[in-house]
């Protein structure tokens, strides 16, 4: 989910924060419905500092840009039979959710729309229709 550019990156060593951050992403897993909920089984959920440059670059955007979530593996409706099993996983990006989102509240909401957001693409929806539906 790509949204506005941001200012220069920064490292920062785990925190409680962190633990924080971790109970938002928590929670939002635990907001979704089933049957929805059942394809989390599918995926792994992960937690990184921020997106690499290739993981921006193959997202179609620049250095300066935010990406909150990325969802990385084969949505289920282009599985098939005959397929090797290819490892799905959403990965969630702390820096930028906080650097765009300072107000807790604000924070977890955007947490569980990033999370409904990736989810939707391990389950075959594109960008196209999640704005359709309204989802943003």
């Amino acid at each position: 989910m790509a949204k506005r550019p941001r200012g220069s990156a920064r490292r920062r060593r785990r925190s409680d924060a962190d633990a924080g951050f971790e109970q938002l992403v928590e929670r939002a897993l635990g907001s979704i419905p089933e049957p929805f909920a059942r394809a989390l089984d599918e995926v792994a959920i992960v937690i990184e500092e921020e997106p690499s440059r290739d993981q921006l670059r193959e997202s179609g955007l620049r250095p300066n840009d935010s990406l909150y979530g990325l969802y990385e593996g084969v949505p289920r409706t282009e599985w098939a039979a005959d397929w090797a099993f290819v490892p799905n996983k959403i990965t969630l990006f702390q820096i930028p959710l906080e650097e765009d989102f300072p107000d807790a509240a604000e924070l977890e909401h955007e947490v569980r729309i990033t999370v409904v957001h990736e989810l939707a693409h391990h389950l075959g929806i594109d960008d196209d229709r999640l704005h359709d539906l309204g989802a943003y």
